[in-house]
């Protein structure tokens, strides 16, 4: 049976400034755990191996692929955030969005009062919702 089930962020040489970003983004986020490659392992020496981090209380862990990969993030999974207020929002859009890409900007849709869709510059897919 499982223990728990972890959002798990592959990057290829950026997840420490990936992480660092987005633990800066919101409440009750800090870095857990943060575990580095040596010398003579697998990935670059001081490159993540495995890190651990917390988003709004959600554990979150990340590593720096040390095989490169013909693949990368895609909007089809993303992380979902509720936020407090339009104004935490709108903070977390502008920051998020900042050298990423807008695939639905901030508005009412219907099924939300303030909802957006983006991904970040390091490829990560955010959909901000207030409702």
């Amino acid at each position: 049976m499982a223990t728990a089930i972890t959002p798990f962020l592959m990057f290829e040489g950026s997840a420490q400034a990936a992480m660092e970003f987005y633990v800066s983004l919101f409440p009750r986020s800090g870095v857990v755990r943060i575990e580095h490659y040596g010398p003579g392992e697998p990935g670059p020496a001081g490159s993540i191996k495995r890190a651990e981090f917390l988003l709004a209380g959600q554990p979150v862990m990340c590593i720096d692929s040390p095989v490169k990969h013909n693949f990368t993030f895609t909007p089809a999974t993303s992380l979902f955030v509720e936020c407090e207020s339009e104004a935490e929002l709108d903070s977390a859009f502008n920051r998020l969005s900042a050298g990423g890409s807008v695939l639905m900007p901030p508005a009412n849709y219907g099924f939300s009062t303030r909802f957006t869709w983006v991904n970040d510059r390091f490829g990560v897919s955010w959909q901000l919702n207030y409702a």
